[in-house]
């Protein structure tokens, strides 16, 4: 790839891309994915292709695969599906991989072997033409460098991809007037990027993504830069997006706590392999190795486990009586409801009770004591709400000897530093363009 060239083209397209594929909420059919990600590996160095191909050198540490081969294999046979109307989420350290990930959706970075798929078509096998067409009307992206165009407005910067499309200045500049007040910068259309916060500024990229009406939005630590004030309030617009609009997204982010708040799936990265693959709840109650027991060590398992995980068979009396809480109510509220009412607590799911929760179960799953899956009580019930166990242990290439060096991430292999190197390929954040 040309990095002057035709890393700043595919930059524009997919910051500038999409019209939407009619969108579908969070129900979406898990069969019918949207992304299709299969054995996806991104090696940087010299002779790439040959890392995956061969067992022996795809079975390499990083250290040793760098000093074999003088390549650095940023993502490491990787398989998930993205469901239609989900927020998946990928996390991890830096260096983990999960950057390069999201830009090989849409051949930003050309992957090196595997296969990616979007509603049945081959993104790999895309020409050139296909490819643009796919990132401007079917994929965007937000980048963390927001990349707006100093001398346009707010109301310029944002009808920009509409103005690629080709679309007519009358529609585009109506367009981006409802995408602008639906983010909330209403009364600030004249204002340059310049006269922004950086919260504002982030704000303007997300309309400008939303404004070409994608059917997937792709965010690239999009927050990571700002206060943190400032970044729960944008956490907060992403959740309001979601609810009002079912869109599918997926989330690169490093930070734990932004993934399970608004993830309804998580891949947990490291080395460029995804370890674990599962449901917040999943992620923090059934850690898959050492490496992500540590990673979650200090969560508020309260606020994420559900009340299916303290839940028990009901008797007949308690069947009738006590407060009522949905199979998706958290620990914590269940433990409000408990201590306020001094009766145990009824899990009901259309007006049939599952089980019943008390404050010693409770008090178990928040000391990581008790908590798991009542099945006398739930049935087959509780393995469908809580979207299939299998989920959180299927993580792809889960890493043999993960260890419990989680917080240093040492020897994690630098995706970024790495992506300059080899193949010449550009990092498009690196460009400065969103």
């Amino acid at each position: 790839m040309n990095t002057s060239t035709s890393t700043s083209t595919d930059v524009q397209d997919a910051a500038v891309e999409p019209t939407g594929a009619g969108h579908t909420g969070a129900g979406g059919s898990a069969a019918d994915p949207v992304f299709a990600v299969e054995g996806l590996w991104k090696v940087f160095g010299p002779k790439a292709d040959r890392v995956p191909a061969d067992p022996e050198l795809a079975a390499l540490t990083p250290a040793e695969l760098r000093s074999r081969t003088g390549c650095t294999a940023a993502v490491r046979d990787v398989s998930f599906d993205v469901r239609k109307g989900e927020v998946f989420v990928v996390m991890g350290l830096s260096g983990s991989g999960k950057s390069t990930l999201v830009r090989c959706l849409t051949r930003l970075i050309e992957p090196t072997a595997g296969s990616i798929v979007i509603d049945g078509e081959d993104v790999r096998a895309m020409d050139k033409a296909r490819l643009r067409e796919l990132r401007r009307h079917r994929a965007a992206m937000v980048f963390q460098h927001f990349g707006l165009l100093p001398h346009r407005t707010v109301l310029d910067n944002v009808a920009y991809g509409l103005e690629v499309q080709g679309v007519g200045r009358r529609e585009r500049r109506e367009r981006a007037q409802e995408v602008v007040t639906k983010v909330g910068l209403e009364g600030m259309e004249q204002r340059r990027p310049g006269q922004l916060s950086g919260g504002q500024q982030q704000r303007v990229g997300l309309a400008r993504a939303l404004a070409v009406d994608p059917e997937v939005l792709l965010f690239d630590e999009p927050f990571s830069a700002l206060d943190p004030l400032i970044r729960r309030d944008m956490q907060e617009e992403v959740v309001r997006l979601h609810h009002e609009e079912g869109r599918t997204m997926v989330f690169i982010t490093h930070d734990l706590n932004e993934a399970l708040r608004l993830g309804d799936r998580i891949a947990l990265m490291r080395d460029g392999r995804v370890v674990q693959l599962g449901t917040p709840e999943e992620i923090v109650g059934s850690p898959a190795d050492d490496y992500v027991r540590e990673f979650v060590r200090d969560v508020p398992r309260e606020q994420v486990m559900t009340v299916r995980r303290a839940m028990r068979a009901a008797s007949a009396q308690e069947a009738g009586e006590g407060p009522a809480l949905a199979p998706q109510a958290t620990v914590s509220e269940a433990i409000e409801a408990v201590a306020r009412t001094g009766q145990t607590a009824r899990v009901v799911d259309r007006g049939r009770c599952l089980g019943v929760v008390d404050s010693d179960a409770l008090l178990g799953v928040v000391a990581g004591t008790g908590g798991q899956f009542a099945d006398e009580a739930a049935g087959s019930d509780a393995g469908s709400a809580t979207g299939s166990e299998s989920d959180a242990g299927s993580a792809t290439g889960s890493e043999s000897g993960a260890g419990s060096g989680a917080g240093s991430g040492s020897g994690a292999a630098s995706a970024d530093s790495a992506r300059d190197q080899g193949d010449g390929t550009a990092d498009p954040a690196r460009e400065g363009v969103a």
